[in-house]
C-alpha cells in the first residue's frame, strides 16, 4: 500500500508542465488531489487526463487568479472548507515576465505572483495543515536563485528590470520563506523544504506573446521533459522519510547548496515582515 493512500495533496499551477506531472504521479500513488488552477478549460482537461490515468475520481479543482490576492485569500478559504484534511501543501504555480507589469494590487507581477501568493496562501491554510502530523510544504524555487537581481529596497523592481534577474529573486524569495518558516515551524511535526526541478520544458512564460511562444518549443530540446523536472517535487510530497531538516534545498532529490543569501536568516527575516505588510497581514503576529 502506498504512503499516499487516503492523503490530500493541494497542488497549485497543476494544469501544465511539472505542476500536472506532480499531480498525476501523486494521484497514481493514491493520494487525492486539490488543484489550484487559473483556466478553468485547462483544469476540467488536467481533472480529465489525471481521472482517466488512474481510473478513479480524485481531482477536485479550485479556481484562483495568483494576480489578485483577493483570490488567494478566497481559494484558502475554499480549500479550507472543502477539504477534510490537507497532507501536502505544493506551491509550484508560477509566472516569468519579459516586461514589467504590476498585479490588480500594485505589486510587480513575478515578484507578487511566485512570491506572495503563495506566501499567503500558505499563510491561510498553515492552521489545517498543521492538523495533520507530518503533512508538508513543498515550495518550488529554482537555481536561478543564484543570479536574481535583488534588493530588499526594491522588492518591486522599480528602479530596474531584467526578466531573469527578477524571476531568480521571485525564487530566491521563495527560498528565502522557506528558511523562515522553517525556523517558525521548529518544534512542530511538519516538513517544509523548496527545490530546483532543473531546466524544464513548459509553459512558463507563454503569456509573454509571440517571441516567447516561438522560442518554448525550441528551448524544449535541451531540457528536461515536466515528468523528469517534477521528480524532486514528487519525492519531496511522497517520500516516507526524509532525513534532511527543515529548510533544506534540494536539487535532484538530494539536499543541495544553496546560495549564501538564500540562507541568510537575518535577510528571510525582513523579507517575511515585508511580505506580511503587502499581502495585509499584521507584521510580526503568529500565523498559527
Amino acid at each position: 500500500m502506498s504512503e499516499m493512500n487516503g492523503k490530500t495533496c493541494i497542488v497549485t499551477g497543476g494544469t501544465s508542465g511539472i505542476g500536472e506531472a506532480s499531480a498525476l504521479a501523486l494521484a497514481e500513488q493514491g493520494a487525492n488531489l486539490a488543484i489550484v488552477c487559473r483556466s478553468e478549460e485547462r483544469g476540467r482537461a488536467t481533472q480529465a487526463r489525471i481521472e482517466a490515468a488512474t481510473g478513479r475520481s480524485c481531482v477536485q479543482l479550485f479556481h484562483a487568479d495568483f494576480e489578485r490576492l483577493d483570490d488567494v485569500r478566497r481559494v484558502a478559504a475554499e480549500l479550507d472548507e472543502a477539504l477534510d484534511r490537507i497532507d501536502v501543501l505544493l506551491n509550484n504555480a508560477a509566472v516569468t515576465m519579459l516586461r514589467r507589469e504590476e498585479t490588480a494590487d500594485g505589486n510587480e507581477m513575478t515578484f507578487g505572483v511566485n512570491h506572495l501568493a503563495p506566501f499567503l496562501l500558505t499563510h491561510d491554510l498553515l492552521p489545517r495543515i498543521m492538523e495533520k502530523p507530518g503533512a508538508r510544504i513543498v515550495n518550488v524555487a529554482s537555481g536561478a536563485h543564484k543570479f536574481a537581481a535583488f534588493d530588499l529596497d526594491d522588492l518591486q523592481s522599480e528602479r530596474r528590470y531584467s526578466a531573469m534577474g527578477v524571476y531568480g529573486a521571485s525564487k530566491l524569495c521563495n527560498m528565502l520563506f522557506t528558511t523562515e518558516l522553517a525556523r517558525h515551524l521548529e518544534g512542530h511535526d511538519v516538513g517544509i523544504w523548496s527545490l530546483h526541478p532543473g531546466a524544464v520544458s513548459t509553459r512558463l512564460g507563454a503569456n509573454n506573446g509571440g517571441i516567447a511562444k516561438l522560442l518554448i518549443p525550441f528551448l524544449s530540446l535541451f531540457f528536461k521533459t515536466p515528468a523528469q523536472g517534477a521528480k524532486t517535487s514528487i519525492y519531496l510530497c511522497s517520500a516516507p522519510k526524509i532525513e534532511a531538516q527543515n529548510g533544506t534545498y534540494f536539487i535532484n532529490e538530494r539536499p543541495a547548496k544553496a546560495s549564501a543569501l538564500a540562507r541568510d536568516k537575518e535577510t528571510a527575516k525582513r523579507l517575511w515582515a515585508e511580505s506580511e505588510r503587502l499581502v495585509g497581514l499584521d507584521v510580526g503576529a503568529a500565523w498559527f
